[in-house]
């Protein structure tokens, strides 16, 4: 049977005939969402110790590597759909975390910055989170996490630019 094949089952939801990969283990967005949720598990308590969400604590993290961004290009790097940027941009500012200031002669823009504040919580966390991913690059290995990085970076270029044509 080739790699991909399709095969016919039976939804039981629907009674009908339904094309269905053959293993939902070999479906990548499948396979993504589990190692996903599998690194996110050993995240997860750090960031409720603090009370930043995920999406929060990736507004924060591509803050302080890119500096000042406006919402739409934070959206994009950050992974989050602009709606909901709003409101974590909104809880954000409350706690101090980041900065809104208005673009020099556009009113209508703005460029949100990580305040410092949110750079003493990046601080902050840092060891653990360093900890985490060390634990993490020995139980899989340095090359094969490097591999992995280089692969999904790939996969990522390649299907951008192929959504683009």
């Amino acid at each position: 049977m080739p790699r991909f094949a399709l095969r016919v089952a039976w939804n039981w939801n629907f009674g009908d005939l339904t094309l269905l990969p053959p293993n939902t283990r070999r479906s990548l967005p499948m396979a993504l969402l589990r190692a996903r949720e599998v690194i996110m598990a050993h995240f997860r308590p750090m960031l409720a110790r603090h009370d930043i969400t995920e999406q929060q604590w990736r507004v924060l993290r591509v803050l302080a590597e890119a500096g000042p961004l406006e919402a739409t290009e934070l959206a994009n790097r950050a992974s989050i759909l602009p709606p909901s940027l709003t409101r974590i941009i909104k809880a954000m500012e409350e706690r101090r975390f980041i900065s809104r200031d208005k673009v020099k002669n556009d009113g209508r823009r703005a460029l949100l910055a990580i305040s410092p504040a949110g750079l003493a919580l990046i601080e902050d966390l840092s060891p653990e989170r360093i900890a985490i991913y060390d634990a993490i690059e020995r139980r899989y290995g340095a090359e094969q996490h490097e591999h992995l990085l280089d692969l999904l970076e790939s996969l990522i270029q390649s299907e951008s630019s192929e959504n683009q044509t």
